[in-house]
């Protein structure tokens, strides 16, 4: 039974990728800070006491694996926080790429070795990290965190090829979340299958591009 590792999967879009995976028979471990009845109730491996902003948070998640290999490891931890030029909150822009671009970075090079050739990592990010589709401004912390997140992504694409492991950098569409405070175009759950179904597709030839849910490539 191949293994996937979800960081970050207690609530949101993260739930109910945990839920899909789950529903595959894969043996599917999933991190939180704490667990929730939804995330209790699906029976997968939990690794709590996960804050991605904490430097050792990678090594704990490492040190659950053990001598286990993934297959899927899913980077779905994230967070927005609305920004303005003026007054510009320097503390929550800088919280942002804590979360939304150092953690990703952090964990995907502790755990790389952890995914088995032929394996996929998945980055879900943001098409508000494309600096070609920004036509409103605003949200500086989230935008600039994504296009990090957005520029890490494909240099792990391509030091991780030589190893056989794709990368999938994907923009789960406008989803109704807590994030998004329930405004959104497609539920979490929708969001979920599409993305899944994009990691099924991916392949060495795609690693490393820039993906909407539905299918679309999107622009950096």
């Amino acid at each position: 039974m191949a293994n996937a590792l979800l960081i970050g999967g207690n609530r949101g879009i993260g739930l109910e990728l945990a839920r899909v995976l789950a529903g595959r028979s894969q043996h599917v471990l999933v991190t939180c800070r704490s667990a929730t009845p939804e995330l209790e109730a699906l029976g997968v491996e939990i690794i709590p006491g996960i804050d991605v902003t904490d430097d050792d948070a990678p090594r704990k998640v490492a040190t659950a694996l053990g001598t286990r290999k993934v297959h899927w490891l899913v980077l779905a931890a994230g967070v927005l926080e609305p920004n303005a030029l003026e007054p510009l909150d320097v503390a929550s822009v800088r919280h942002q790429f804590e979360v939304n671009a150092l953690a990703p970075l952090r964990f995907v090079s502790e755990l790389a070795p952890f995914v088995e050739a032929g394996g996929k990592i998945a980055v879900l990010t943001s098409r508000m990290g494309s600096i070609a589709d920004n036509t409103s401004g605003g949200h500086y912390g989230y935008r600039m965190s994504k296009a990090a997140l957005n520029a890490a992504a494909k240099s792990f694409a391509l030091d991780l090829a030589p190893k056989n492991v794709s990368v999938a950098i994907l923009h789960p569409g406008y989803v109704r979340t807590r994030m998004t405070h329930s405004s959104g175009l497609i539920g979490a759950e929708e969001s979920a299958a599409l993305l899944a179904a994009r990691i099924d597709a991916l392949t060495p030839a795609t690693s490393g591009t820039f993906w909407h849910a539905n299918g679309d490539v999107l622009p950096w």
